[in-house]
């Protein structure tokens, strides 16, 4: 037991989490604390962000903030991440995860809505990752970053038509293709999670003829929960994924192969 905590283990690292406020963010954050880690939250949800930050330091007996913070805009996201530095003392590792998706034919697509998922789902994570990148390399520090794709961004979803959302997925999995060949040298490793169909807050409004059909067609029959990615993000954020970079690890129930 010694060993397996020693593996997955993220005491003494700050993991900065945006997107945490619920969902996703927020289970894989109450899992991080749990093997360790302090964290900070970046989620233009200021309020209900801090009030997930105030659950987390309470039940895990470990430091935890959060800072309101719009992921495309990368004046937002500097000033954000030297507050958190200067509060937590450091930053160590990035669960690069906010996203959104709009479900609507192509040709009804405004160009505000296109701009907005691409914005946020794939200019934010390259903003974040940026600025986070830049931090670690200023200080000469190593570390690793996941970002969320989706399995959206290996295959097309049926029924819903949401061309921006896996676009835009689709550009994640590439971004964080280069950044690990780029930042190799600098000791930044850099991955990422492709989630299935996921319960959360969000998926839970989707219309139910919608949600019986994603899980007749997903082998195990069933959509996943949030939790169910934290094992996959703490492996490779933490040392035991030292020789892993540039990954896709693709957390559907098998989706995808069938």
């Amino acid at each position: 037991m010694d060993m397996l905590k020693k593996l997955y283990s993220l005491e003494g690292k700050v993991v900065l989490i945006t997107g945490g406020a619920q969902g996703i963010g927020k289970a894989v954050a109450e899992h991080i604390a749990a093997v360790g880690a302090d964290i900070v939250i970046f989620d233009q949800q200021a309020e209900k962000a801090q009030a997930t930050a105030n659950e987390i330091a309470k039940e895990y007996q470990c430091r935890a903030m959060a800072i309101g913070v719009d992921v495309t805009k990368p004046e937002e996201i500097a000033v954000a991440i030297e507050k958190a530095d200067a509060e937590m003392g450091k930053l160590d590792l990035l669960f690069n995860n906010a996203g959104i998706v709009i479900q609507k034919p192509v040709i009804d697509v405004t160009p505000e809505e296109w701009l907005k998922v691409i914005n946020v789902n794939l200019n934010g994570i390259f903003f974040v990752a940026q600025a986070f990148g830049r931090y670690l390399i200023a200080r000469d520090k190593h570390g690793a970053i996941v970002n969320t794709a989706s399995m959206s961004g290996t295959i097309v979803n049926y029924p819903q038509q949401q061309a921006s959302y896996n676009t835009s997925k689709a550009g994640v999995v590439q971004l964080t293709k280069s950044l690990a060949v780029e930042w190799a040298e600098k000791g930044i490793r850099v991955n990422c999670i492709s989630p299935g169909y996921i319960f959360t807050e969000l998926t839970s409004f989707v219309r139910q003829d919608w949600q019986d059909l994603w899980k007749e067609l997903t082998p195990f029959k069933r959509m996943g929960k949030p939790e169910e990615l934290a094992g996959a993000v703490i492996y490779l954020l933490s040392d035991s994924a030292s020789f892993a970079t540039g990954t896709d690890l693709i957390i559907d129930g098998g989706f995808t192969i069938v």
